[in-house]
């Protein structure tokens, strides 16, 4: 097989895990980063109203198109009453209903927003508006401003500025003073803005909406006229002439109309207020894939048991372990005790530390090998001769415990958890380097081990690896391509630089 399918498959391996890696994190918005949190606000709007004689309807208006921002949840109290949502030219209504009621009547709603930058208005162009009906003096003046008003800009957003600031200085401007003074009372700056607007065929309407704070409390309402330039809506604020969204202001509803109405009652106010909170990122997370119909916490480690999850916390870091394992020997060259005994050292390493974990591991190994090149003169067969060192580490094992609970070292209780199969097949593999080879080369190989297993136990105890690996899966296939892609290495590895310094051309550099 040649290497352009090896390049290829790492790369479309490669392809898939970063893919699956960059939509759980950027879209569903999966923590990078173990114990991360979130700003959530609960806003709350508390209706509160005296029944009539005849049924009740209360209407609110309440989140729908918010820019920046996102609904995690939302609901709605109320006692007795029936409930229903609908969409509206406002955005969405709540709307509660109650054949009698007796006394005063509260009614709440609740939404916990965060922040999402990828949330943007969702509607579709707007129309262009149709011309206002004036009568002929005001119509004049709101041509009048308008040819005016284009002359000083270039654009809809500085057409929209100059026109509030022309609002804003109504006493000394007299087109916009004598459209006005035609007018029973002086309208507000947003609402004068949307006609003239209008009457310049451009589309705008009115935002209303809160500034979320840290400090708990009531909040009162705010105004921004938003404005479409055929491509986007801009946002301005009526009185500072500022553009754009301020930060954490939350679009709360859009039009003319106040916040809430009523049928059948009287004395309707609305108060309301916002609470800042910390939430778990991954909550959060499962919360928006949840609304967006996405599967992907279904199909995910989180999806099992708690105690399962435990276990896969660990065993999820073993290819992780194997990858250093593969760095250190193709690349590196540094020589080991089989394959991946250094990983489940490294894993036993998480229990006992890793000083006295080098410790109990050499005393081990140490012992052992004695007791092997006893049994290397009793000429025993391979499997009866394994069996007997099996025994022995776990005697020995059985010992350290015992004298480690009688001297109070609490980390000699751990040496249980070394892997006793791979501690007996080390003394065997390393007695026979050392009578194959000598006792030089097996002390390299045992202190290769050893070292290969600290790094390992070091890399696999990184909290962010841990988080990473744990909540993106996907990302093993990295390790998958990685692993391909240095199954074709060939080169030197580093330690064999100086081996082989002899052979470079005299002049360069080894």
């Amino acid at each position: 097989m040649n290497n352009r399918h090896i390049y290829v498959l790492s790369a479309v391996l490669a392809l898939i895990g970063l893919s699956l890696f960059a939509y759980k994190s950027r879209v569903l918005g999966f923590p990078l980063q173990p114990q991360e949190e979130t700003h959530v606000w609960t806003v709350e709007a508390a209706v509160r109203f005296d029944p009539g004689p005849a049924a009740v309807k209360a209407t609110l208006r309440i989140p729908n198109l918010t820019p920046g921002f996102s609904i995690l949840d939302e609901n709605f109290i109320s006692r007795g009453f029936g409930h229903a949502t609908r969409s509206a030219p406002a955005g969405r209504e709540s709307q509660w209903t109650l054949r009698q009621a007796m006394g005063p009547q509260t009614l709440y709603y609740r939404a916990q927003v965060y922040r999402d930058a990828s949330r943007m208005a969702e509607d579709t162009t707007p129309p262009f508006p149709e011309q206002p009906t004036l009568d002929e003096p005001s119509r004049i003046a709101m041509e009048g401003l308008i040819a005016e008003v284009r002359r000083q800009s270039a654009d809809v957003a500085s057409f929209t500025t100059e026109l509030l600031r022309h609002i804003n200085h109504a006493e000394r401007d007299p087109y916009v003073s004598l459209f006005i003074s035609r007018g029973r009372a002086r309208a507000d700056a947003a609402e004068l803005a949307t006609i003239f607007l209008a009457g310049a065929q451009i589309p705008a309407r009115i935002a209303h909406g809160i500034q979320l704070r840290a400090v708990t409390g009531p909040v009162q309402s705010q105004q921004l006229l938003e404005v479409h330039d055929g491509v986007q809506w801009l946002y301005f604020d009526p009185k500072t002439l500022e553009q754009g969204l301020p930060p954490d202001f939350l679009i709360w509803w859009r039009g003319d109309e106040p916040i809430a109405s009523l049928e059948g009652g009287g004395r309707l106010d609305v108060t309301l207020a916002v609470q800042q909170n910390l939430l778990d990122s991954l909550v959060v997370a499962e919360r928006r894939a949840e609304l967006s119909g996405s599967h992907a916490m279904d199909f995910s480690l989180f999806a099992l048991p708690i105690a399962t999850q435990a276990v896969y916390a660990v065993l999820m870091m073993i290819p992780i372990g194997a990858l250093v394992i593969m760095l250190l020997r193709n690349f590196i060259g540094v020589k080991t005790f089989g394959t991946f005994m250094p990983v489940l050292v490294a894993l036993a390493f998480r229990e006992t530390r890793l000083l006295w974990g080098i410790v109990l591991f050499a005393i081990i190994v140490s012992l052992g090998l004695l007791i092997r090149f006893y049994l290397e003169k009793l000429r025993l067969l391979l499997v009866p001769r394994l069996t007997t060192v099996l025994t022995v580490v776990v005697l020995l094992m059985a010992g350290i415990s015992v004298l480690s609970e009688k001297l109070e070292l609490q980390p000699g209780l751990s040496i249980a958890l070394f892997p006793m199969v791979i501690l007996s097949m080390t003394i065997e593999r390393m007695s026979i380097v050392w009578e194959e080879r000598g006792a030089s080369e097996a002390l390299q190989e045992g202190i290769g081990s050893l070292v290969v297993a600290a790094v390992a136990y070091v890399v696999m105890g990184i909290a962010w690896l841990e988080h990473l690996i744990f909540v993106f899966p996907e990302l093993l296939l990295l390790v998958i391509a990685m692993s391909l892609l240095a199954g074709r290495y060939t080169g030197y590895r580093l330690l064999e630089l100086r081996r082989f310094k002899a052979l470079a051309p005299s002049g360069s550099s080894p």
